[in-house]
């Protein structure tokens, strides 16, 4: 049986970013896990976050050029509960990862910023979703990481939307989805061959008899 992995993405607002990132990790892991995607949730909160309010209007729209459903949740306020529940956390930035370490310093090895993943990962093979998370950070000091940051586009125009959500899209998708999609599947693959075949009973003798054998002569005296 696959254990449950649960992914925890991190914005300012969760309005835009995390939400974006949420929706689109979730689309490429049910496309490529099927009935299997149910082994892992995908949440996303912000550490200001507007509670209460829909994903920013940008946002959608960038959502639907992808392909991609509006989600239909609002704006979460991340805690501490919610980092220390989940097997990965992802953030936006390294600012924002700081901030998240700060409040929980126990979730240093399981959180990345969402580029930073993506460039670990590139082509892991990995046996388990939390063994994926542990080789990314086996890989850590040695990576060589261009950008970690994708940059908040709110209030800065339809471009910076863009841009957004095509960081996003390649990182998420391309990467951190083909890896951890390919994760789980290594995972149930695993679960099925250590699961043992159900024992054949064994008989516990004829339960008919025998028309062919000869029948005992009765002492007739």
């Amino acid at each position: 049986m696959t254990e449950r992995f649960t992914v925890l993405f991190v914005c300012v607002g969760n309005v835009c970013r995390s939400p974006l990132a949420e929706v689109v990790l979730r689309a490429r892991l049910d496309e490529r896990l099927g009935d299997l995607s149910d082994a892992v949730t995908v949440e996303s909160a912000g550490i200001k976050a507007l509670v209460g309010s829909p994903v920013d209007p940008m946002v959608v729209s960038e959502l639907e050029r992808l392909g991609l459903p509006t989600p239909s949740g609002t704006a979460r306020q991340l805690t501490s509960d919610m980092v220390k529940r989940a097997d990965l956390v992802l953030t936006a930035s390294k600012d924002l990862r700081s901030d998240v370490l700060e409040k929980t310093p126990s979730a240093l090895r399981r959180t990345f910023t969402i580029r930073e993943f993506a460039a670990l990962v590139n082509g892991a093979k990995s046996a388990s979703p939390k063994a994926l998370v542990a080789e990314a950070v086996r890989r850590r000091s040695a990576a060589n990481v261009r950008d970690y940051d994708i940059a908040d586009p709110r209030g800065r125009g339809s471009r910076a939307y863009r841009k957004a959500a095509d960081l996003i899209a390649v990182s998420v998708s391309a990467s951190i989805g083909h890896a951890l999609a390919a994760a789980v599947k290594s995972e149930s693959d695993n679960a099925e061959i250590d699961d043992p075949p159900p024992a054949i009973p064994r008989s516990s003798g004829p339960t008919s008899s025998n028309p062919n054998r000869p029948r005992a002569v009765e002492d007739s005296a």
